[in-house]
Order: C-alpha cells, then sequence, then structure tokens
C-alpha cells in the first residue's frame, strides 16, 4: 500500500459517487481529512470483523468483497469499481464489517473518517437519499443472490453469473462491448456461483462447444446472450 494525495475536484470518479452532490464546502472538508492509498493486485483494504473507522470510496480499479468459511474457501459477495464506496453499510449499523475486500486489480481508494461521513450524511440530504438507494439496491442484489441460490441449478447460476459479470464488466468499445472486460480465474467465478472450480471449468467448455462464449486469452466474449438467458431462466 502507498499513501498519495488525490484531490477530489479532479478525481475521475467524483461524478459517478455521491460526492458528485456536495457542495464546494463539503468537498474542501473531505479533501483536508481523507486519506488516499495505492493498493497493488491483491492487496486488502480491510479485512471481515475490524471495527469501521471509516468508508473507503474507490477512485481506481476494481475491488472483491469475500466471505471466507471454516474451510478457508472464499465467496464473493459483491464488486465495487470506481466511484463506489465500501464499509459504509457497517459503518452507519454501527456493527463490524462483514466481508474482506481485496483488490483484483491496482485499485486507488481514499478513506473518508467516520466523522467527516457521518457529518456529511446530517448535513446534505442528497447525499443521505443516494447513500440510501445504494443500500437499497444492495440488499435487492443479496435477496436476487439467496433466491438464485435456493431455487437454482449450478447450470443456471454460472449462465446469470456470466450475464451479471458481462453487464457490471462491460467494455467500453463498441467493438469489444461482448467481451467481460475483466479476467477473472476460474476459482473466483466458482466463488460467485457456489460451487466446485471444476464444475465451472466443465460448464465453460459446455457453453464453448454451444456456442453461447469464446474465450479471448484470458477474457471470456458473450457470443449468444439470449442463450444464457434462456438457460439461466432470464427474462428475455
Amino acid at each position: 500500500m502507498q499513501k498519495l494525495y488525490q484531490q477530489c475536484e479532479f478525481c475521475d470518479a467524483q461524478s459517478d459517487s455521491v460526492f458528485g452532490n456536495c457542495t464546494p464546502e463539503q468537498m474542501d472538508k473531505i479533501s483536508a481529512t481523507k486519506t488516499c492509498s495505492h493498493y497493488k493486485k491483491g492487496q486488502h483494504i480491510f479485512y471481515v470483523d475490524n471495527i469501521p473507522l471509516g468508508v473507503y470510496c474507490i477512485c481506481k480499479g476494481i475491488v472483491k468483497l469475500v466471505k471466507t468459511n471454516n474451510d478457508g474457501k472464499e465467496q464473493i459477495l459483491r464488486f465495487a469499481q470506481s466511484g463506489e464506496f465500501l464499509g459504509y453499510r457497517a459503518l452507519i449499523a454501527d456493527e463490524p464489517l462483514v466481508s474482506t475486500a481485496i483488490c483484483i486489480e491496482d485499485t486507488i481508494a481514499c478513506f473518508v473518517p467516520r466523522k467527516t461521513f457521518l457529518e456529511l450524511l446530517d448535513e446534505n440530504p442528497s447525499v443521505s437519499k443516494q447513500m440510501l438507494k445504494s443500500l437499497s439496491h444492495d440488499l435487492g442484489v443479496v435477496e436476487e443472490r439467496v433466491q438464485s441460490m435456493a431455487q437454482k441449478s449450478v447450470r443456471e447460476r454460472v449462465a446469470e453469473t456470466l450475464l451479471f459479470l458481462h453487464a457490471t464488466f462491460k467494455s467500453e468499445s463498441k467493438q469489444d462491448d461482448a467481451v467481460i472486460s475483466i479476467t477473472l480465474p476460474r476459482e473466483d467465478i466458482a466463488n460467485i456461483v457456489g460451487t466446485a472450480t471444476e464444475t465451472v471449468i466443465r460448464l465453460l467448455s459446455e457453453f464453448r462447444a454451444a456456442k453461447l462464449i469464446s474465450f479471448e486469452g484470458k477474457k471470456i466474449k458473450i457470443l449468444n446472450k439470449q442463450g444464457l438467458q434462456k438457460i439461466s431462466n432470464a427474462s428475455l
């Protein structure tokens, strides 16, 4: 982890985050109290069961939030990208963190102390409303994941996960907009699905043989989105 200074007003992620709703005075206060760090791929930003002392805003990069069971197996709960916050639910609820944050690529994250963040929520209704919207969205995602795990087969969940990854990490290039822009190990995909890595490898091979997907190096390209939707029982 390398400390650095990142001015909020020049941060590319500001327009995508709740800080875009702050007044100039509030931005000055955040800039004066925050600390920014550069994390290498694989480094941890925080650990499960720690007490949140503030929140993290992702300026650049992608982070996975995971829980590890007694056997050491990870379950990926969600991803966070540029403009998104980490640790805010636990801080608002005054509870320990329920996951560990691990960078899946080089990441710049700014830490905003608890006092500054909570005062901002009290002072700025627009920021409070946006954080409530984020909390509600995260709850909806969790509810969908629970329903999927309980009612869908592994094959359906793998197709669903590919569609989710494509929607979340779609390439910005129109020529490559069918490609999932990040490279995830098969183990990580298995951890999202909730199954063995060998099962994911087998199903991905089946999907490739059926011309639903293809591989471009280590990245996955969606060839037949409707076919995957049909398998996942998603709405067309």
